[in-house]
């Protein structure tokens, strides 16, 4: 159904006059009684009734009068429900425990009076994708994977570098340390379920790995951070790397303070180097959401240098 018509048609049944319609409507009185008549044959009744004192409702027209009013609405909702200025910001942040996470909450902290739908988003080419489509606003990631580079229609900028921690059980042989090397870490079990080939953070730690001589294992079921947490907590020989955005936030080298389990958990700094993950902030270059400019304009505010000295990331992160 044509909603113009529709709208002509309510126009005239308010108005009561083909002419005042079409001067309301800013057409002729010709294209208002060709919208009627087009309509009315799409119907199969007549709307309306030609009178000396203008155009009466016919009984057909009084009960589709409502429903057209209704037609109406329901487009109005529809078109604001899509326009930039009025939707939500829709972001995704990968998991609710990232670092990402805690930059959108600052965000919303600061920003309260702006409407936000927040997703998770597992895999980037799906993040990619939907920045494309229109489905997400922005996307956080680490950019660019090596060989996979992002399509020109998309924008990114580094928003953090967040260093890396060791996470320890309290039986752990360096468990009390104030901080430990990378060639320290040679040779102990680093235990990381969560690694999934082909992801932006298994390229990371590859490059890790190959950089430092590390052991990062990534067997086993992920059953998700409380059981990792758990598992490291109960076993002296294994440890993970926690980001230091990260929920939940633990006390750093056995501090008053016990992580989620109950157990007293020992997060340690990593230093020479001390490797931080690059997130990336993603959205499309012609994206007019406003709220979209106030994102980046917030995170560009807060964000620090990056590559600074005495840190590490792998070379195909930009910028270096």
């Amino acid at each position: 159904m044509d909603l113009d018509t529709v709208r002509t048609f309510v126009a005239v049944a308010d108005a009561g006059r083909f002419q005042e319609a079409a001067a309301e409507l800013a057409v002729t009185q010709q294209a208002v009684s060709k919208r009627v008549a087009a309509l009315e044959r799409g119907l199969g009744v007549r709307l309306f009734t030609r009178t000396p004192r203008g155009a009466e409702l016919t009984i057909d027209g009084q009960a589709f009068l409502p429903h057209a009013r209704e037609l109406l609405r329901v487009s109005e909702r529809a078109v604001a429900s899509v326009r930039t200025a009025r939707r939500p910001l829709r972001v995704d942040i990968i998991a609710s425990r990232g670092a990402a996470s805690g930059l959108m909450r600052g965000f919303h902290g600061t920003y309260p009076e702006v409407d936000l739908d927040v997703v998770m988003l597992f895999d980037i080419d799906k993040a990619v994708a939907a920045i494309r489509s229109g489905e997400i606003d922005a996307s956080f990631r680490a950019v660019a994977v090596p060989g996979r580079p992002l399509p020109e229609d998309i924008a990114s900028v580094r928003v953090l570098d967040e260093p890396l921690h060791l996470l320890t059980g309290p039986a752990h042989e360096l468990a009390e340390a104030p901080s430990v090397t990378l060639a320290e870490l040679v040779g102990h079990r680093i235990w990381m379920p969560g690694i999934v080939p082909g992801t932006e953070w298994a390229a990371y730690y590859d490059d890790l790995v190959a950089e430092f001589g590390l052991t990062i294992e990534a067997t086993g079921p992920n059953f998700g951070s409380d059981a990792l947490l758990d598992t490291v907590a109960d076993t002296p020989a294994l440890a993970t790397f926690l980001g230091e955005r990260t929920l939940p936030r633990l006390p750093r080298n056995g501090a008053p303070g016990v992580g989620p389990a109950g157990h007293g958990l020992c997060l340690i700094p990593v230093t020479d180097p001390t490797p931080v993950y690059p997130h990336s902030l993603l959205w499309h270059r012609d994206n007019p959401h406003p709220a979209l400019a106030t994102l980046r304009t917030h995170l560009a505010a807060a964000a620090t240098g990056h590559d600074a000295a005495g840190t590490w990331t792998p070379d195909w992160v930009i910028p270096r």
